[in-house]
């Protein structure tokens, strides 16, 4: 008998949102509330992108083809095992792009008022996205349409309630 815990799922779900939302904090409770693996999306990034916003200058469509079709590629890799990544995914393109790589894909789109958002920006350490580039990261946003497969979740409270809220959301799609 396998101790090991089975999914509750086997969609892969990628995280989304603006900088900032904390794909990076809820996609991994997220993932371990439905029992799947966790990847993050800014790991995906070609060197020469972490470069680009490190300084401070937004990401074109170009700069980020590469990294969706990473993405992309683990999403297709994950079919039918199931497995949560964070990507901010803001233009409809951009989830086209992923859903073409690795069909049934949801999204759960994280979001938030701006004053939150760029509060918590502006307390983390360490990250490449710099407050500065927030208004072009809403300016970009498209947010999830009525037939693209996911949810959306409000950030406001702890990460604890927000993945709680996002889980069963997500629990939601499947049934």
């Amino acid at each position: 008998m396998s101790t090991t815990p089975q999914p509750r799922t086997r969609t892969v779900v990628v995280v989304m949102g603006v900088a900032g939302t904390g794909k990076t904090t809820i996609g991994p409770l997220v993932a371990e509330a439905l029992g799947l693996p966790y990847a993050e999306g800014d790991d995906f990034h070609p060197a020469a992108n972490v470069a680009k916003m490190s300084a401070g200058i937004p990401l074109d469509d170009s700069d980020r083809e590469p990294w969706l079709d990473a993405i992309g590629v683990w999403a297709h890799d994950r079919a039918g095992l199931g497995g949560v990544v964070s990507s901010s995914a803001l233009k409809r393109s951009y989830r086209d792009r992923l859903r073409a790589a690795a069909p049934g894909v949801v999204f759960l789109h994280l979001t938030g008022d701006r004053e939150l958002i760029e509060q918590r920006m502006g307390a983390r350490k360490g990250h490449f996205m710099p407050t500065a580039l927030l208004d072009s990261q809403f300016a970009t946003l498209q947010p999830l349409q009525e037939d693209e497969a996911g949810v959306a979740v409000d950030v406001s409270g702890t990460p604890e309630e927000i993945s709680a809220r996002a889980a069963a959301a997500l629990r939601g799609l499947a049934g």
